[in-house]
């Protein structure tokens, strides 16, 4: 019984080392975008772009979201998403067609970087496009985020958006 224990371990350790290399040939940095056409106009969609806690109750990763004191001269939001606490700062805000927000996350976090929403005015709607420029610290991670597809957050917070304003979207992948 005792050797049979100590196999199942050295495979599950051998397997664990396995991963572990693949995820480090595995690009730390990665972008992707993906976006949706709205009936609704562009001012509609930006009070909700706008506000991050704007999606709790339609997004089943967004837990939770509220504004903390700024930070740095800059607006800090934190969430709860995904089972993440983490920060986010508004980096920069240029009603109705420009977002940019940032991962407060620290050198040794598991994840970071950016989301861009660009809204574009687009035969009586919008536009939608969000941007991840991010990267993933933890090579085991970025195992489960490729796995996972790199456009995974992105849709469903996209989902979500058109959910909220009584509308249908299909995500469309742009790279």
């Amino acid at each position: 019984m005792r050797k049979k224990i100590l196999i199942v371990l050295g495979v599950l350790a051998a397997l664990t080392l396995l991963m572990a290399a693949v995820g480090f040939t595995l690009p730390r940095q990665h972008r992707a975008t993906s976006s949706i056409r709205l009936q609704a106009p562009p001012d509609r969609v930006w009070d909700i772009v706008r506000d991050p806690g704007a999606l709790q109750g339609v997004w089943p990763e967004l837990e939770a979201a509220h504004r903390l004191p700024d930070r740095e001269g800059k607006e800090l939001w934190e969430q709860k998403a995904g089972g993440f606490d983490m920060r986010l700062f508004v980096e920069e805000a240029v009603a109705p067609t420009r977002l940019v927000t940032r991962i407060d996350a620290e050198a040794d976090a598991p994840f970071g970087g950016t989301w861009t929403y660009e809204l574009t005015p687009q035969a009586g709607g919008t536009l939608v496009r969000v941007t991840e420029d991010g990267w993933v610290g933890n090579p085991l991670f970025r195992i489960v985020m490729h796995t996972m597809g790199l456009h995974r957050t992105l849709d469903g917070y996209l989902t979500a958006l058109a959910t909220r304003l009584g509308e249908d979207a299909a995500p469309e992948h742009l790279r």
